[in-house]
């Protein structure tokens, strides 16, 4: 697996990004299975594990990663950085109490400020923010205008993170100032609001490109059989968000996502249980 080719890359914003971006919710504990889960993953997720899932990914060509603003995930940020002699793009997805209509933005400064402090590429006001300014209605995000100024002014490119397939055409269709967009997208319409058909079709006809999350429906998709149904559909230019849990399992989805890319059959190593042993050539 160390011989593997980089990663393919697109633009975002004229930012040169790995088609594969770092997930975070393994290594903050947001399992979407159970309490006991996320404990678990908070308990074994120290700064040293999560910083050689990073550089196991680094060294691949996978040098952006995806997740809240917050301490503990940018310090092994920086960590797996020193490692791998490589800079990481961060595509930080922050969240701030909303101030009432007419109020100068101060939360979202704030918020936006810490971003900025720790070097984000592209901010993306998460979907706890974004979806509530939705206005279905109007057909518009809602004051969107003066949270993507503050963002160019902190001299970072401004993004979505959405649950809301029509944020992506509202925002196209009043011509909003982001570079692109987070959408949930997984064989198994795991999180989705409309089904997979829907959503791809909003997916392919978006005018920027598309960062998607949850490809394996958090845990619930095999990572062969996730990979190969978001890489076979998407566009040459959008981009899938993964997360995992040990550098082994992040080996193991670049080599599977770069022989999906390459219409080849996977030759990973498979489990090996004793009720397949009929059916193994060894």
């Amino acid at each position: 697996m160390t011989d593997l080719p980089l990663f393919p890359r697109t633009l975002v914003g004229g930012l040169s990004l790995p088609r594969l971006v770092i997930g975070s919710n393994w290594f903050l504990g947001y399992s979407h299975a159970s309490a006991a889960k996320d404990k678990f993953l908070q308990e074994y997720q120290t700064r040293d594990r999560i910083t050689a899932v990073l550089t196991a990914f680094v060294e691949l060509g996978v040098d952006a990663v995806m997740g809240p603003a917050l301490d503990r995930l940018d310090e092994a940020v920086c960590e797996a950085e020193q490692r791998s002699g490589r800079a990481i793009l961060r595509l930080y997805t922050p969240w701030f109490e909303l101030n009432p209509p007419g109020e100068a933005p101060a939360n979202a400064a704030r918020a936006f400020d810490e971003c900025a402090a720790m070097r984000a590429a592209i901010c993306l006001p998460h979907q706890s923010v974004t979806d509530v300014l939705v206005d279905r209605r109007e057909g518009v995000i809602r004051d969107l205008g003066q949270y993507t100024r503050l963002i160019r002014e902190r001299g970072m490119a401004p993004g979505l993170s959405t649950h809301m397939p029509e944020t992506v055409v509202y925002a196209d269709k009043t011509g909003a100032d982001v570079e692109t967009y987070i959408q949930i997208y997984n064989a198994a319409g795991f999180l989705m609001t409309l089904e997979a058909d829907w959503a791809l079709r909003v997916i392919t006809q978006a005018r920027r490109p598309v960062i998607t999350i949850k490809p394996l429906a958090g845990g619930r998709l095999l990572p062969l059989v996730g990979l190969a149904f978001v890489w076979s559909t998407l566009r040459d230019q959008d981009l899938v968000t993964i997360g995992t849990t040990t550098p082994d399992e992040a080996r193991e989805v670049v080599e599977l996502s770069l022989d999906l890319l390459s219409r080849r059959a996977p030759d990973n190593v498979l489990q090996a249980t004793r009720s397949k042993k009929s059916v193994s050539s060894e």
